[in-house]
């Protein structure tokens, strides 16, 4: 696996990552709850523009994008999606390696998240903890998350 930064050609590619990694494979929240969250894929231009002002690293395997993560000003982590064929394969871990260095050489005093209940495992064995547990309404859905922050100094 290799980890790059995002072009912006990669952006429909991403919003498929995206998309894929909410709707397919084992998860917590129900089919409806997923359906609410992310009824289609991202447009491509709007993706492109979402991205466009976070740090966006990616991570491929043989040429095709198995997963991203996306840093922004103030540490926060707002998008961290792996394809569910690579999940436990140590594709969130090395994208976060990558993050983390990333905030660390941007004198960031932490990073922040909501995490899904997918994703606070993977935060949480990088050194997350909980700040807080948090729903949020997606079209007539009520989806569970967690604030989770890592200090870096």
């Amino acid at each position: 696996m290799q980890i790059r930064k995002a072009a912006i050609s990669d952006a429909s590619v991403l919003a498929d990552v995206f998309y894929r990694a909410v709707r397919e494979g084992p998860s917590p929240y129900s089919q409806a709850q997923r359906a609410a969250w992310m009824p289609r894929p991202p447009g491509r231009e709007a993706f492109a523009e979402r991205l466009a002002a976070k740090q966006v690293l990616l991570g491929e395997d043989r040429g095709a994008i198995i997963g991203f993560m996306t840093l922004e000003t103030g540490g926060y982590i707002d998008l961290a999606y792996i394809l569910p064929a690579y999940r436990g394969r140590g594709v969130f871990r090395a994208l976060f390696s990558e993050i983390e260095t990333l905030a660390r050489q941007e004198n960031e005093a932490r990073l922040w998240v909501h995490a899904s209940l997918m994703a606070q495992p993977a935060f949480q064995a990088v050194g997350f903890l909980v700040m807080h547990h948090e729903t949020v309404e997606r079209a007539g859905q009520i989806l569970a998350r967690a604030q989770m922050e890592k200090h870096l100094t």
